[in-house]
């Protein structure tokens, strides 16, 4: 057991920390899934192009790109609590920022401001549960956090579809920036006070840092998510866009787009069911990029207007997508907080991997931009899904719970 991992066990707890945890994740990601129901509304007014709609709904992982494991020496140095607020405290001020917005650069540096809180936000998160949560209930926890996405793409995506029926884009962003700074009582009250930072500081931290980062197993694990994540931000990202292109007006789009983000959270709770009960990494890990190729592929490349309700059984499709795509960031979430070398740091393991499949956040909604551009249309979007999709099954061949040495706790 590493260094890392005694520390961990000693501040375990009950659930209110590892719940106000992923209540905090949950509101970090709202940040997110506030834009895609009010993007055709601000792209009206501000006036942008469909392509800088892409960079908009991307440029909030910019600073995940570049700055997941800064990040984790933070945390390392400051502490994972301390991190946790500071991430609120950024979320709210980007968030106040981009209400005063009256062009579209001002509104890209705030997202880009949110972007530092949602990652310093996050990155604690997986380390925080696991030090706080119960044993027992680890794999229960891991799968709550993984839905924080899902359950925030559902919450915001109907709470801004019905706010902007009757207010301004501008006051959605101010709500975002109260609501932002909601769980920093719950995180001062029930999450245990972070411990010191002990002998070498940031010179140990730094330590720990370098042999997390050079540990191969981070590194695919990374990639394969970032395989997950190109596709379903671009995806569900765009959502309310294409059914407003297809004709559906009012809060049409961000209700359903909030139902399919929801599948996510409900396969995010119901893989880490399956990782309770013992069901294999790689196998979960394969069958969901198998399932996201073919869902995917329905959703686009399928022409569903000549069909009987056939928007019922699009939306039903892509929300397969959805669902099933949650069993990838479950299954790596729940490895990452072993997958820390011997010396190393939970928190950078997480960071470089919120590093590299933040770059798949950021560029998938670009990716489908141009190709909606370049061939007149959303339905060659599949091209990308399947392609991304035969990467992450080539790569995750290379994780297993036998190949990494990682052992999952079944009680």
């Amino acid at each position: 057991m590493t260094t890392t991992q005694t520390r961990l066990q000693k501040t375990r707890g009950g659930n209110a920390a590892w719940i106000t945890v992923v209540l905090a994740g949950v509101t970090a990601a709202l940040h997110i899934w506030k834009l895609p129901a009010a993007l055709p509304v601000i792209q009206e007014s501000l006036g942008f192009s469909l392509l800088t709609a892409g960079v908009l709904l991307g440029i909030v992982q910019l600073a995940g790109m570049v700055g997941g494991l800064a990040v984790s020496l933070l945390a390392e140095v400051f502490g994972p609590r301390r991190t946790l607020i500071l991430g609120l405290v950024f979320l709210g001020a980007g968030s106040a920022l981009g209400a005063l917005s009256t062009g579209a650069g001002l509104l890209l540096a705030s997202r880009a401001i949110e972007g530092v809180g949602f990652i310093v936000a996050t990155v604690v998160g997986p380390g925080l549960i696991r030090s706080h949560a119960p044993a027992a209930r680890v794999n229960l926890a891991v799968g709550c956090w993984s839905a924080y996405q899902g359950t925030a793409t559902l919450l915001g995506l109907l709470a801004s579809a019905f706010l902007l029926q009757v207010a301004s884009w501008q006051s959605l962003w101010w709500l975002m920036a109260v609501v932002s700074l909601l769980p920093i009582p719950l995180v001062l009250r029930f999450v245990p006070a972070d411990p010191g930072a002990g002998t070498g500081g940031a010179r140990t931290a730094m330590a720990r840092i370098g042999i997390t980062a050079r540990s191969g197993r981070v590194w695919i694990a990374g990639i394969v998510f970032g395989c997950y994540t190109i596709q379903w931000m671009a995806v569900v990202g765009f959502l309310p866009t294409v059914y407003a292109q297809s004709g559906i007006t009012g809060v049409g789009p961000g209700v359903l787009t909030g139902l399919v983000g929801g599948m996510n959270a409900v396969g995010a709770l119901v893989t880490g069911n399956l990782l309770q009960r013992g069901a294999p990494a790689r196998l979960l890990l394969n069958l969901a990029f198998v399932l996201m190729a073919v869902t995917s592929v329905l959703t686009f490349a399928v022409d569903w207007s000549p069909v009987p309700n056939g928007m019922t059984w699009q939306v039903a499709c892509v929300a397969l997508f959805s669902l099933t795509g949650a069993m990838v960031p479950t299954t790596l979430t729940r490895m990452a907080v072993d997958l820390a070398p011997e010396g190393g740091s939970a928190s950078a393991a997480m960071g470089l991997m919120q590093q590299i499949f933040n770059i798949g956040n950021f560029t998938g909604p670009m990716i489908v931009a141009w190709l909606a551009t370049a061939t007149g249309g959303w339905s060659s979007t599949w091209w990308m899904t399947c392609g991304f999709a035969a990467l992450g099954i080539l790569l995750s061949l290379a994780l297993s719970e036998r190949r990494l040495g990682l052992r999952f706790s079944h009680s």
